[in-house]
């Protein structure tokens, strides 16, 4: 079941496309590089085949009236069994997909998902929706629950259109499943941009960002898919959920605001309103060098605070910019960066640049500024960050083929509260790196910054062992996140809850929203076909 955006081969185990897999010689420079960091041999693997790859019996089947929207193709079943954690591409490069859906549903209308639900509660089968499948949570795996005859996910992808724009108002109305890639494309032709970059972003799609609450481009002010939502239609097993396209209501409870984050437990959404921009014509960027990371960040809560609003502003620990490639001579750098489509940026850049140098930042060369139609010059520290954050992920599905351990969570504290939160996380991730791997390394950035508070995310890497690597991984996944809780910060900033921080998050959410949330899910699923398992329990 092909995407209508693309024709290319997705990796049946591992992130992305095949094409931009590292090759073997690729794999071969990074065990090295990996080598000399942890301490350890590491050694390339021999990749999985699909023709090795067996799959259970599908359990149900789509009735005549599903026909020409399902598959049981096993690499369709294959593709859409897991999203792509670290313990997701484990099991894939084991060639266990125990949980492989039973088939997959590619609605193109409205109706179609309408009649996939119907279907779904008569016959006793839940549905999972699913877009780019880019979940790092668990939050489009389904094992099968008790009470249920079978799985089916539902493909969104054949959705993917923008249509409309309202060029007074500057929004779009876009189909749920058009991928980023697929979205800038549309929307360049009338000027426009979302401006919305997830990690995920070549892969994943808008109802999957409105499902999880993603987070995007912007490190200040627009900082998540929320700040863009302008209404959303869901299709329920109860009827269409579709708000009122309004800049802005005080009218009760927003119904926008309980779909956000929803993770596909209450309905699937199929279509939204989304504010765009004018794409960006001039730029600003430039990096600031700092000995300590409590310097830069005490320059990013200051920027922050100014009420600037930096489209990037991103602080990267010493060992996390040498992961990423990016020249920092041992210190901690922060990205920073302006875009406008209005006015030239050097004010702000000016005033930006005196805050981070005041607590303590050097540069080693002056801003760049870049207007459209003039020949751009580069900030090189900030292009090598872009290009290794979006191959970010397929270097982790590398490393796992060499046998080492490499994930990453985030999370988002108050300013007075990091300081403690940094120094916690990072012990408690380190002796469970210690146990669990002899060793290995925790890096950190700030992906994003508010007025009062950060979201820093945290890599870490070890050794794995030969099929312990989901044991160890589990230990320290909990190590770091009891540790999150334990300082009062939040399980996840943008990376959803899934069933992965489902423990965690029970912890969060105060108990009578608890209560309302499962009102609503039974209100409006009532059989609890949709993701059984997110959220609350069915």
């Amino acid at each position: 079941m092909t995407s209508a955006a693309s024709a290319r081969s997705r990796s049946f185990w591992a992130w992305g496309y095949e094409d931009k897999f590292p090759d073997d010689a690729a794999r071969r420079a990074l065990a090295e590089q990996v080598s000399a960091v942890l301490g350890v041999a590491c050694m390339p693997r021999a990749l999985p085949s699909f023709s090795n790859l067996r799959l259970p019996v599908p359990r149900v089947g789509a009735p005549a009236s599903l026909a020409a929207l399902a598959s049981v193709d096993p690499r369709d079943r294959a593709l859409h069994t897991y999203g792509r954690s670290y313990r997701d591409v484990v099991r894939a490069f084991r060639l266990d997909f125990a949980t492989a859906p039973d088939l997959v549903l590619a609605p193109r209308t409205d109706d179609d998902v309408a009649d996939a639900l119907a279907w779904a509660e008569e016959e006793k089968v839940c549905i999972v929706p699913f877009g780019g499948g880019t979940s790092v949570v668990g939050g489009v795996e389904c094992p099968l629950p008790s009470g249920f005859r079978g799985v089916a996910s539902l493909d969104l992808t054949a959705m993917d259109r923008v249509l409309a724009v309202d060029a007074v108002s500057r929004a779009a109305l876009v189909q749920a499943g058009a991928t980023g890639p697929v979205l800038e494309e549309q929307l360049a032709a009338h000027g426009l941009t979302l401006r919305h970059f997830p990690q995920s972003f070549e892969l994943s799609t808008v109802g999957g960002w409105i499902a999880t609450r993603a987070g995007g481009h912007y490190a200040t002010l627009l900082t998540h898919i929320d700040d863009f939502v302008e209404s959303i239609r869901m299709v329920t097993p109860r009827g269409v959920w579709e708000s009122r396209r309004l800049p802005a209501s005080g009218a009760g409870p927003s119904p926008d605001r309980l779909a956000l984050g929803s993770e596909g437990i209450l309905g699937v959404i199929t279509q939204a309103w989304l504010r765009v921009v004018p794409r960006p014509r001039f730029r600003a960027s430039v990096s600031v060098y700092y000995a300590t990371f409590a310097e830069g960040a005490e320059a990013c809560r200051a920027i922050a605070q100014a009420g600037l609003y930096p489209s990037n502003c991103r602080l990267l620990d010493a060992r996390e910019a040498l992961l990423h490639g990016v020249p920092s001579d041992g210190k901690n750098v922060l990205l920073l960066a302006f875009e406008s489509a209005d006015h030239p940026l050097a004010p702000w850049m000016e005033r930006a640049l005196a805050l981070a140098t005041a607590h303590g930042g050097a540069c080693s060369s002056p801003p760049v500024y870049a207007d459209e139609g003039e020949t751009a010059r580069a900030n090189e520290t900030a292009t090598s960050w872009r290009r290794a954050f979006f191959d970010a992920p397929y270097l982790q599905s590398a490393l796992v083929t060499l046998g080492v351990l490499a994930d990453t969570f985030e999370t988002a504290c108050t300013w007075d509260k990091f300081p403690a939160l940094h120094k916690q996380v990072k012990r408690a991730v380190l002796d469970a790196l210690g146990r669990e791997c002899g060793g290995g390394v925790v890096t950190c950035r700030f992906t994003h910054v508010y007025p009062d508070g950060p979201a820093p995310y945290y890599t870490f890497v070890g050794a794995a062992r030969e099929g312990h690597e989901l044991e160890q991984w589990a230990a320290i996944k909990k190590a770091a996140s009891d540790a999150l809780s334990a300082c009062g910060a939040t399980i996840t900033h943008h990376h959803a809850v899934g069933r992965t921080h489902r423990p965690w998050y029970d912890r969060e959410r105060p108990d009578p929203f608890a209560l309302a949330l499962r009102a609503a899910k039974k209100a409006v699923d009532p059989m609890a076909v949709l993701n059984p398992g997110v959220l609350v329990d069915p």
